[in-house]
């Protein structure tokens, strides 16, 4: 199984950043798209509007923290982005990613890689190069089965998938 990724461009954030800056619940009742438009918003309002297929977020430490609302996964994906790298993670959106098809990596190496820097990834290998410095970094190695439910797209498909194989 093939896991490289090609990454676009890095957003960077610091520690903290929680599921309503994710997904803030003033929209919540809304569609997933007026939702996803307003994915954080309230510390940097280009975000949305700006983040491109194949781009990933990076952070500091409790990335995700905060409710147990799926939809800040979802709309990180549904914008595009490929993973978010950070140096730990709310645990309930640390599954809720890759149940959605998004990689989250846990890396101690956040801190060389900046704002508009381009990387690629490897999860299995547990390898980040940063084409921009040269540099090659760690982070935490995804397991197969993990790495798998973001092939498929998310655990649903990942389960169609495996069902039809053995029905």
């Amino acid at each position: 199984m093939s896991n490289d990724l090609t990454a676009g461009s890095v957003w960077k954030y610091g520690d903290g950043v929680d599921t309503d800056l994710l997904a803030p619940g003033a929209y919540m009742k809304g569609a997933m798209e007026g939702l996803a438009s307003h994915c954080l918003e309230a510390i940097d309002p280009g975000f949305a509007s700006q983040v491109k297929s194949g781009d990933v977020v990076v952070a500091g430490k409790n990335f995700g923290i905060g409710s147990s609302r799926e939809q800040a996964a979802e709309v990180l994906r549904m914008l595009g982005v490929t993973a978010v790298i950070a140096r730990s993670f709310g645990g309930i959106f640390y599954r809720n990613a890759f149940n959605l098809g998004l990689y989250a990596l846990v890396s101690e190496d956040v801190e060389h890689i900046e704002k508009d820097h381009r990387i690629s990834i490897d999860p299995l290998a547990g390898r980040i190069v940063n084409e921009t410095t040269g540099e090659t970094l760690a982070c935490e190695k995804v397991p197969e089965h993990l790495a798998a439910i973001v092939a498929a797209g998310g655990l649903i498909p990942h389960l169609e998938k495996t069902l039809r194989k053995i029905l």
